[in-house]
């Protein structure tokens, strides 16, 4: 609680000055009675005087708890009520994952043996898990592309359909990027949101589609679409999973398709995005990290004060004893004239 206008407090120092009056003047106040018996029976009273002498005490009192209560009233106590109204403002990102027969090859986490693009998987799930109040969606591409997940905020529904993505899902003949990056602007265009964001990731090169990749580029640049490309292949021979007569085993796959990490470096620098290449788990995971860095929630906050007033739990009892007081000393502790 606090008073609102704290310079009326300064009224209370006149307090002990108005009991120190009363105290000097005690000697010589007048008799109070309540009637006319009373006084011509006063002097025969045993401790009459001293049954004044409390009832001009009492009176006192209950005038200045009344004066004090006043005072405190006029400086106008209350409670702040403070509310605050969060506005976030999310960012629109759709998830562009390469699901062609390359990523089925094993080199980012060779002592768990999982394929690419299962790496890919887990380190989207956790930036998706990551983020608060963004609309995320997924396009899975190949020879072409379709849409898997639309924008959405219900990140569930994200990872049920991040886990149902797999090789072959798509025809995996060939890699049509610029398809890819044209399906998720697609998505992207309507957004009214101020952020909009792709997320690239393939292990090749363009090599089908009918939208050239830079086209697409400059497509997302003229829509404000921001696009963060990832090289997902680790530096040397890849492997591959072969089921033989003695079982599951490895097998180098020198033929691998090369990252084009030029074509990857262009397509981000035109829409004022970044290329970054991942290598294995732990810088995958580096990546996304530092694209959840980059691309934050703008978070607004805006205070509404409201005041609970006090005054009149100060006021209506200042009222109650004045009234009291003026009672009292009309009523049974009259003063004589």
């Amino acid at each position: 609680m606090h008073f609102a206008y704290p310079g009326f407090l300064f009224l209370l120092l006149l307090i002990p000055l108005l009991i120190a009056r009363y105290a000097r003047g005690a000697a010589g106040a007048p008799l109070v009675y309540s009637d006319i018996k009373r006084v011509k029976n006063a002097l025969r009273l045993r401790g009459g005087g001293v049954r004044t002498r409390i009832a001009g005490d009492g009176l006192f009192a209950l005038r200045l708890m009344a004066l004090i209560l006043f005072i405190l009233a006029m400086a106008r106590p209350r409670t702040e009520l403070v509310s605050t109204q969060v506005y976030s403002e999310g960012v629109d990102i759709m998830l562009t994952v390469d699901v062609s027969g390359s990523m089925n090859l094993i080199d980012l986490d060779m002592q768990n043996q999982r394929t690419r693009l299962e790496v890919t998987k887990d380190a989207v799930k956790r930036f998706v898990n990551g983020r608060g109040n963004d609309r995320i969606g997924m396009t899975v591409f190949a020879t072409d592309a379709y849409l898997q997940c639309p924008l959405t905020i219900d990140y569930d529904i994200v990872d049920a359909l991040i886990d149902q993505v797999h090789i072959g899902m798509v025809p995996e003949n060939s890699t049509a990027i610029g398809n890819a990056l044209a399906s998720s602007l697609n998505r992207l265009r309507y957004s009214e949101t101020k952020s909009k964001v792709i997320v690239l990731i393939t292990d090749g090169a363009n090599n089908d589609g009918q939208i050239d990749p830079f086209t697409a580029a400059e497509l997302a640049k003229t829509l404000g679409v921001k696009i963060y490309t990832i090289g997902v292949g680790g530096l040397g021979t890849p492997y591959v999973k072969v089921t033989t007569i003695l079982g599951e085993q490895l097998r180098p796959y020198p033929e691998a398709e090369r990252i084009d990490e030029k074509s990857l470096q262009k397509i981000a620098d035109i829409t004022g995005g970044q290329y970054f290449r991942a290598v294995d788990v732990n810088r995958f995971q580096e990546i996304f990290d530092e694209i959840d860095r980059l691309e934050k929630t703008e978070i607004k906050s805006e205070a509404h004060r409201r005041y609970n007033e006090m005054f009149g739990y100060f006021l209506i009892p200042a009222l109650c004893l004045l009234a009291l007081e003026v009672g009292l000393s009309q009523t049974r502790y009259r003063k004589l004239p």
